[in-house]
């Protein structure tokens, strides 16, 4: 089945996955085409960013300009794990990820085997949670592909996930930390 989404993924298409939160849609970070595929897939307004899901820091960082130390300590607590964090962006990275900031990107290395290997195989995975916009993300895959239909290429089930969703922190170039979203990480934890 991990063969298959590479190849969807490498084509362009959305795939459904499994995460250590819950399921997502990812695309290629990289595909324009396909991250506006996403964006209509899931009827997300562009405004809201897409993060990035990626197989290890090293990927992340590739990702980012220069990371402040705070963000490499809380990487290497909290990842793989639910943590994305949002960088500023390497020079010259052009991804359309939507947003109103393109000068930064967040990143996230997820504590699941499937989004972390297919990473590692066609690269960085543009993502967010496999629902409509505005609606519950279902808990298994096929109630996923009840709610989004046949727009979607390929669908890797792993079973349940229905964990919380992933904390969100910014962290500027000068190393202050903005907790955008708590989630799965408690901010105290930060």
């Amino acid at each position: 089945m991990l063969d298959d989404a590479a190849a969807a993924l490498a084509a362009g298409h959305p795939v459904v996955i499994p995460t250590d939160t819950v399921y997502g849609i990812a695309v290629v970070a990289e595909d324009p085409a396909a991250t506006a595929r996403l964006f209509e897939v899931k009827q997300r307004p562009t405004a809201a960013a897409l993060p990035v899901l990626v197989a290890d820091a090293d990927q992340a960082f590739a990702l980012c300009g220069d990371v402040p130390e705070l963000a490499r300590r809380l990487a290497e607590r909290h990842w793989p794990g639910g943590l994305t964090l949002v960088l500023p962006r390497r020079a010259g990275l052009d991804l359309d990820l939507g947003g109103a900031d393109d000068g930064t990107i967040g990143v996230r290395v997820p504590d699941h085997p499937v989004p972390v290997e297919l990473a590692r195989r066609v690269g960085p995975l543009a993502a967010t949670s496999a629902n409509l916009h505005g609606q519950p993300t279902p808990p298994t895959a096929a109630e996923v592909v009840e709610q989004l239909g046949g727009a979607v290429g390929v669908v890797v089930d792993g079973g349940r996930c229905e964990g919380a969703p992933s904390t969100v922190v910014a962290i500027s170039a000068g190393g202050d930390l903005t907790v955008l979203r708590a989630g799965r990480i408690p901010p105290a934890e930060l």
